[in-house]
């Protein structure tokens, strides 16, 4: 039962999310934005328990571990998620007013991914290319927006060019754990008739969509830090795609599970946990700019 419960708030997803947040706001202020963190945590947590509520027809085609619970008390999950969000937007805002307008704009994105609300009563995980990219801006607002909205100053060597680097290597990276996800969960997804690139292009097309994603990453975070326009303590983060590539060439061969997809996402909630203990340790590469 308790990894049921596990499993239902994604908490895989709500370790990566948070580290991440953690990691970039260190890296762009030197400091580390702690209520960003916990904000960020709380509303992956929330979208995520939405999601299992309206992907539940797929989790189930697809064998994921919550979802025979998740279908047998829906309206609970449904009700008391969305309860809990409405109290945490209103508790929240009179300690950081300015991260409120992300927050809505975050969830405001969930509400459009997970509900039927776009013209022909489609959600947007059922638009081609448009389902993986509203992933990766979700990511970008709670790892970004998040932690920059609490007003630190930028270090001396953050400027816009860095912070565009930074996405420039992000978005491919966070892309690819869409699309291998997207594989694992191929058959309730064609069954839905969710337009995935594996399920419109098909497995082999979606797998060479996965290593080019990763090469774009390594190619921008290399590139950039060569150009001087990524300091080292982010340029570091292009390890991320190295492990993916490891990774995902063990788990391609006898079919992408998801086992594989939870530990790959673990695996990089470890390492940007490491790379706290790196920070933390003083170790070459750490130190920040005066």
């Amino acid at each position: 039962m308790l990894l049921k419960l596990f499993s239902v708030g994604r908490l895989h997803i709500v370790a990566i999310g948070a580290f991440a947040t953690l990691a970039f706001g260190w890296a762009f202020t030197g400091q580390r934005p702690w209520l960003a963190v916990a904000l960020c945590a709380l509303d992956w947590f929330l979208l995520n328990l939405l999601n299992r509520v309206t992907d539940v027809e797929e989790d189930l085609e697809n064998g994921i571990l919550a979802a025979p619970l998740v279908a047998a008390h829906r309206r609970a999950f449904t009700v008391g998620g969305l309860a809990v969000l409405a109290l945490a937007l209103a508790a929240a805002h009179p300690f950081a007013p300015a991260i409120t307008k992300w927050r809505l704009l975050f969830h405001g994105l969930g509400f459009v991914y997970n509900w039927r609300l776009l013209p022909g009563g489609r959600r947007l995980k059922e638009t081609y290319f448009w389902k993986n990219t509203a992933s990766a801006v979700g990511f970008l607002i709670t790892g970004f927006a998040y932690p920059l909205s609490l007003g630190a100053a930028l270090l001396p060597d953050v400027g816009p060019a860095t912070i565009a680097a930074t996405i420039a290597f992000f978005v491919p990276f966070e892309l690819s754990y869409e699309v291998i996800y997207d594989l694992r969960d191929l058959p309730g997804d064609r069954a839905a008739g969710v337009p995935t690139y594996a399920v419109v292009h098909g497995p082999a097309v979606a797998e060479r969509i996965v290593w080019a994603l990763i090469g774009a990453s390594l190619l921008v975070a290399v590139g950039a830090w060569a150009a001087g326009v990524l300091p080292w303590r982010l340029a570091v983060m292009g390890f991320g795609p190295l492990t993916q590539v490891a990774w995902f060439g063990l788990a391609r061969r006898r079919g992408v599970t998801g086992a594989d997809c939870v530990g790959m996402t673990w695996l990089g909630a470890f390492l940007l946990a490491t790379y706290q203990v790196w920070v933390a340790l003083g170790l070459p590469g750490s130190e920040l700019p005066r």
